[in-house]
């Protein structure tokens, strides 16, 4: 196969998928979202090189001539962009180009507002949220769930851009800033945990493992943000639950983040359709790379 990668330059992850493929026999070309050229109306007939008439072209490359493509990053950009490459990949899908995960599945899971709704429509278990643009209705959800929540951005990762607010002084201050800057105001309830979640990994509709992250010192149990990782054994109920959240947001490919109260009520938190396994890999042992390579060598 011919693969290509969407990823930033230095990736461990473009280099994990590089590793994984040749040792299959296979090719992997690392690409960057700025570099995609999309055309219409352009044929052969008009006698330009190759990527002058491709559909979708990258660094030279027509991407519908690949077998695959992985996407390995989200980078910030503006509603126009983050369209255009969604779009993008979506005219490779059209064009027989497998795409992991597919666009629709990358917007969903990236939308925190509408991947919790698909979650609570698929009957799986999610803090009590509000999502609205005014301070004055992020202040009243704030007072309604009980003056200890959790403000995320609609569109992050990792951990980033996630406070904690507990102070109803505190919570106008961020309410009103938030406000003129135009951002919507995602409220969730803060799920009281002892320290850790589970993240789970699936692929193709099964669970190919899990691990186990704590934090002692802070709310986020990201290993990205140094919470320690162990390998865990889910539970049925947990691979129920990472299943159904994986097809409740189309991902064919995704992490999803379980987190526990202090009366053991689990929360399905997350669902990331471009989950890292640097940290899984080496706390599991579990070759991610290798099951993505042969999972598009199956067709999934």
């Amino acid at each position: 196969m011919h693969l290509g990668v969407l990823g930033n330059a230095g990736s461990w992850y473009v280099r994990d998928l590089e590793r994984a493929a040749a040792g299959r026999g296979h090719r992997a070309a690392r690409l960057e979202f700025p570099q995609l050229v999309a055309r219409c109306g352009i044929g052969a007939a008009d006698h330009s090189p190759l990527t002058a008439h491709s559909p979708v072209a990258a660094a030279d490359l027509d991407l519908t001539r690949l077998d695959a493509v992985v996407v390995r990053t989200m980078p910030p950009g503006s509603l126009e962009q983050v369209v255009y490459r969604m779009d993008a990949l979506a005219r490779l899908e059209a064009a027989g180009v497998a795409v992991l995960n597919p666009a629709k599945a990358l917007e969903c899971a990236v939308d925190k507002y509408l991947a919790t709704c698909r979650l609570e429509a698929a009957g799986l278990p999610v803090p009590a949220t509000l999502v609205c643009e005014t301070a004055d209705d992020a202040l009243a959800a704030f007072e309604d769930l009980g003056g200890d929540v959790v403000v995320k951005p609609i569109f992050g990762s990792e951990g980033r851009g996630i406070v904690r607010v507990s102070d109803p002084e505190l919570a106008l201050r961020t309410f009103r800033t938030l406000e003129r800057l135009q951002a919507v105001l995602y409220v969730q309830k803060y799920v009281r945990h002892e320290g850790c979640d589970v993240r789970v990994m699936v692929l193709d509709g099964r669970v190919i493992g899990a691990m186990r992250r704590c934090s002692a010192d802070d709310f986020r149990t990201n290993v990205s943000r140094s919470a320690r990782a162990e390998p865990h054994r889910p539970t049925d109920l947990e691979a129920d639950w990472a299943l159904r959240a994986a097809q409740a947001v189309g991902a064919r490919f995704a992490g999803i983040d379980i987190l526990y109260d202090a009366s053991c009520a689990g929360y399905v938190i997350e669902v990331n359709a471009v989950p890292g396994w640097r940290a899984f890999s080496a706390t599991t042992g579990i070759d991610v790379a290798a099951h993505v390579i042969a999972s598009l060598e199956s067709g999934g």
